[in-house]
């Protein structure tokens, strides 16, 4: 398992599957509580559309931050600062104060983050293990979200949700711990060429934002909905979910370092354009819907290393990683931000959820179409053309 050799790839992901306890259980409730705390359909839509927006705008500040302070120091500041939405959370009631300090919280912190994040993986991992790397990375997560979602959904029910988010905040903060061993990289003031050299990630990553609006955020609405918003039954889904995901990953990611990515894109979005539409044909039926949320997990496992073992090679490849996974992420947000505010505006106007969650397939058709260009037929990996 020479993928294992890599120790700074290993802590990395250390953090990142701690960290995904707190994303996989708390974070998987957060549309669903601004939900039952008062917040309308269009509104949770339209309040994470603002998040993403807010990202757009911040971003181009974490080159300045980064050059000054390194990769390392800002996932840590972008792991602890974007922790404290969840106990903000936990005091919304309804559209207010709280729910504008969520939003401005929650996009300095992801816009830190994940930023940092990518360009530091990309940067630090191995070209010929990438697949299998994040494979490892997907499947582990897949297997803490076995648990996660039941754990907090019961907290939330018990003890309500100063403690269920409490929770989630605190093990989002531990999960720095890990990358105070990791080596640190450091980004140069001037970079020629990097925004124009992360341009086809950008597509790749709008098209993927706009998917995430439907199959992610609109259906976990319609799922919660589905089961007669019901928080355990939700979190139960989420769990039978990762079950389905625990495998997926490992096995596709090997795929891809073997040479065989353009095979890898026919499954994965092949396969993710079925669960789409069964997602769509789902809402409204509790038994279907449970079977649609977990299908959707191993789609997931199969959708992830392909797009982002695309994504990392080429950011590795460009003239600076982190300014690449600026202008992606930014590309993202726009995708997502476009996609979230399309479905808002047809539920506003009486559209069902399902007409949201088919709008991803416009998402799915574009990346096919991007990776089937960068994915050659032979072991050797180009870029896109």
């Amino acid at each position: 398992m020479a993928y294992f050799r890599n120790s700074t790839i290993n802590l990395l992901n250390l953090h990142y599957w701690i960290r995904s306890v707190a994303m996989t259980g708390g974070g998987a409730f957060f549309a669903i509580y601004l939900l039952k705390a008062g917040v309308s359909i269009p509104g949770v839509l339209v309040s994470v559309a603002l998040i993403l927006l807010g990202r757009f705008f911040i971003r181009p500040l974490i080159v300045r931050f980064a050059v000054r302070w390194g990769l390392r120091a800002m996932i840590v500041g972008g792991t602890l600062f974007g922790a404290l939405q969840y106990p903000l959370l936990a005091e919304v009631h309804g559209v207010g104060l709280f729910l504008a300090a969520v939003i401005v919280v929650s996009s300095i912190g992801d816009t830190v983050y994940w930023t940092t994040y990518h360009a530091y993986f990309a940067a630090l991992g191995d070209d010929e293990h990438r697949g299998q790397q994040i494979g490892v990375r997907e499947a582990v997560v897949a297997v803490v979200g076995i648990a996660s979602p039941l754990l907090v959904g019961w907290i939330l029910v018990t003890f309500g949700p100063r403690a269920a988010f409490g929770v989630t905040a605190a093990v989002a903060m531990l999960s720095a711990l890990p990358l105070l061993w990791t080596r640190d990289v450091k980004v140069a003031p001037e970079v020629p060429g990097a925004f124009r050299a992360a341009l086809p990630g950008v597509l790749l990553f709008a098209a993927d934002g706009w998917i995430a609006a439907g199959y992610v955020f609109v259906w976990q609405i319609a799922l919660f909905t589905s089961l007669g918003e019901n928080i355990m039954a939700y979190g139960g889904a989420l769990a039978l979910a990762a079950l389905f995901g625990a495998v997926g990953s490992l096995t596709l990611g090997r795929h891809i370092d073997a040479g065989h990515g353009k095979q890898a894109v026919f499954l994965a979005f092949g396969t993710f354009a079925l669960i789409v539409v069964l997602r769509a044909v789902a809402t409204g039926n509790a038994t279907v819907a449970v079977l649609a949320n977990a299908l959707g997990s191993l789609g997931a496992c199969l959708y992830v290393p392909t797009l982002m073992t695309a994504i990392y090679t080429q950011a590795k490849r460009s003239p600076c990683s982190l300014r690449f996974h600026v202008a992606t992420e930014a590309g993202w947000d726009i995708g997502g931000a476009t996609g979230l505010l399309v479905a808002a505006l047809l539920a506003a106007c009486g559209a069902p959820l399902w007409v949201g969650i088919l709008l991803s397939l416009a998402g799915v058709l574009a990346n096919t179409v991007m990776l089937r260009r960068y994915y050659p037929g032979i072991p050797a990996v180009r870029g896109l053309t």
